[in-house]
């Protein structure tokens, strides 16, 4: 029954996998502020590249 007792109270107190979880959660949000920032920041940068490209056109 001891042995039964101590399993439980390691498994109880092991942070191990919740520390996975929080790796886990940080990197979702990071992923969600990257999309957030492509998308807000999509059309400004799509106007730029196609300045470039048409600069770089022009000059050949």
């Amino acid at each position: 029954m001891e042995k039964l007792v101590q399993a439980v109270q390691n498994f109880w107190y092991d942070e191990a996998g919740a520390t996975a979880v929080e790796y886990g959660l940080m990197v979702g949000l990071i992923a969600v502020a990257i999309i957030a920032t492509v998308q807000a920041l999509g059309g400004s940068l799509n106007a730029a590249f196609a300045a470039i490209t048409a600069a770089i056109q022009a000059a050949l």
